[in-house]
C-alpha cells in the first residue's frame, strides 16, 4: 500500500503504538472498498469473513429481532475499526452494517486476524479498548431503556450522536449525517409517534432544529440537562 495511504491512517488509535513499518505490514493485507449509500457492508448471521475501518461516510448497524423489529445498535463513523468478530470468538457477524452515505473502508480477510494479533499485542490492546467501550455503552444503553423516561433516552440518544459525529454550525451542532425520526425510535425503543411528538415539543423550546434526516442541536447545555434528569 503507498505510504500516503499509511499516512493517512497512522494517527487512528487502531494504530497507536505500531511503527511506520509495523502500520505498514498491518496494511498489506487491506483492500480499500467503496460501499454505496444504502448498501450493507455486511449482514446479521453472515459468515464473518472480513474486518473493516471506516475511512470515509458513515454506516449504521442494526439487529433485526426475532419479530422482525429493527434496532438500531450505533453509528461507525470514519477512523472506526468495526466487524470484528475474531477479536470476539465469533464466527458471525452480530448485526448488520449498511451505509448511510457513500462510504469507504479498508478491509482485511479474518482469517490474517491470528496472525496479525500474535505479531502486534498493541493493535489487541487498541481493539479490545474499542471493543470495551463499546460494551459499556451498549450497557448504558440497556440501563436507560430499562429505567428512563423516554424524553430522556431521547436526550441521551442525541447528545452522543452529537459527540461522535457533530459538526459545529451557526444554529449549533449539527449531526453530520444522514439521520431520520425512525432512526432515533429503532435507537431508544420509542416508536415514530413518541419521537415526533417528543421533538417537536423540543422545537418549539429551542432545544433543537429537525427536517428532513437532519437534526441539529441548537441548545445542548439544555438538552444534557434534560437527560440528566435536571431539567
Amino acid at each position: 500500500m503507498p505510504a500516503l495511504d499509511r499516512m493517512l491512517i497512522a494517527h487512528l488509535p487502531l494504530f497507536e503504538g505500531l511503527s511506520p513499518r509495523e502500520q505498514e505490514d498491518v496494511l498489506r493485507d487491506a483492500q480499500s472498498v467503496r460501499y454505496p449509500k444504502g448498501a450493507d457492508v455486511f449482514q446479521q448471521d453472515q459468515p464473518a469473513q472480513s474486518f473493516y475501518l471506516l475511512l470515509n461516510g458513515h454506516l449504521r448497524v442494526y439487529r433485526l429481532t426475532p419479530d422482525g423489529q429493527q434496532v438500531v445498535v450505533r453509528y461507525v463513523s470514519p477512523g472506526e475499526l468495526f466487524g470484528v468478530a475474531m477479536a470476539l470468538g465469533r464466527s458471525s457477524y452480530p448485526a448488520t452494517a449498511s451505509a448511510v452515505v457513500d462510504s469507504v473502508a479498508l478491509v482485511w480477510p479474518s482469517a490474517i486476524w491470528p496472525r496479525l494479533s500474535a505479531s502486534y499485542p498493541s493493535l489487541v490492546a487498541n481493539t479490545l479498548r474499542t471493543v470495551g467501550g463499546r460494551l459499556q455503552d451498549a450497557h448504558t444503553r440497556v440501563v436507560e431503556m430499562s429505567t428512563e423516561q423516554v424524553e430522556r433516552r431521547i436526550a441521551h440518544a442525541l447528545l452522543r450522536l452529537a459527540q461522535q459525529s457533530g459538526r459545529k454550525v451557526e444554529a449549533g451542532i449539527l449531526i453530520d449525517f444522514p439521520i431520520s425520526r425512525q432512526d432515533v425510535a429503532e435507537m431508544t425503543g420509542a416508536t415514530l409517534h413518541t419521537v415526533s411528538r417528543v421533538l417537536s415539543a423540543w422545537e418549539e423550546r429551542g432545544l433543537v432544529e429537525s427536517g428532513r434526516q437532519k437534526i441539529t442541536l441548537t441548545d445542548p447545555h439544555r438538552l444534557f440537562q434534560l437527560a440528566e434528569g435536571s431539567s
